[in-house]
Parts: structure tokens; C-alpha cells; sequence
């Protein structure tokens, strides 16, 4: 999901290129640990260069990871809230709205990253007209 997160908006390949150190720096994404940062983490996590230095991607994943935490402990796992749902669209609903930075696109490429039936990609992509990631005005293709 966190990977998810930071390419949001963002160059899949500028994430890719810095992921190895993102996990590192936030310690291999174990909920429990970024659950826990603190203000100070997040001042000192924007600066480090091993990772995309956006604030507000930091404060999200660190939210997060704090939201999975919560629904494991009321379902009894994640993997429990995930099958609560009954259908993909009411799922990916669901994570769009608890889980900060998560889009429908988004949505749809965690369920699929973690096995998670989702539609074939054209059947959705045709269902979600203007989800795809289209380049912004001014930027280079």
C-alpha cells in the first residue's frame, strides 16, 4: 500500500528508483514501527535522501499503517476486513476512504499486489473512465 502511496501523483520510476531506501528507512514498512513515528521522525524522514521527501506521503503512511493496525484488531486480521467485503468496488470503496493518499487507481493496485480478486484491468479501466495516469499540463510525456 505504501507503495501505492508515494506514487501517487508521482513518477513511478523516481519512486522505484528511491524504494529500497524508503523501506529501509521506515523500517520495512512494519506497521507496529511506522505506526509509532513521532513529529520528529517525520522531520527528520523528510530530509533523508535515501527516500521521496514529501511530507505529506510520510504523514500518510505513517496514518496508515496506524488505520491497518486499528482494522486488524477489530476484524481480527487484515486480511479478515479485506474479505468483508462483498465485491471489489465496495472493497476498493472502502480503502479510498479510511486509507489517505488511496485513490480508485490506487485501490485497484493494492488489491491486486495482495491477491485480492479484481476485475481484468480494461474491464475496470472502461468502469473508471479518467482513474489511468495521465500526464499533467506542462510536464513532458
Amino acid at each position: 500500500m505504501s507503495k501505492a502511496v508515494f506514487q501517487s501523483g508521482m513518477s513511478w520510476r523516481v519512486v522505484e528508483a528511491k524504494w529500497a531506501g524508503t523501506r529501509e528507512a521506515l523500517y520495512g514498512f512494519d506497521p507496529e514501527r511506522v505506526a509509532d513515528l513521532t513529529p520528529d521522525d517525520v522531520d527528520r524522514l523528510a530530509q533523508d535522501q535515501r527516500l521521496v521527501r514529501n511530507r505529506r506521503k510520510i504523514e500518510a503512511t505513517i496514518a496508515n499503517a496506524q488505520t491497518l493496525l486499528d482494522l486488524e484488531q477489530q476484524h481480527k486480521g487484515f486480511k479478515r476486513y479485506l474479505g468483508s467485503f462483498g465485491d471489489f468496488e465496495a472493497a476498493s470503496a472502502d480503502l479510498a476512504k479510511r486509507f489517505k493518499f488511496l485513490g480508485p487507481m490506487s485501490a485497484y493496485y493494492f488489491l491486486y499486489c495482495v491477491g485480492e480478486p479484481v476485475p481484468p484491468h480494461e474491464v475496470w479501466m472502461a468502469a473508471h473512465p479518467g482513474s489511468a495516469a495521465t500526464p499533467r499540463r506542462g510536464t513532458r510525456r
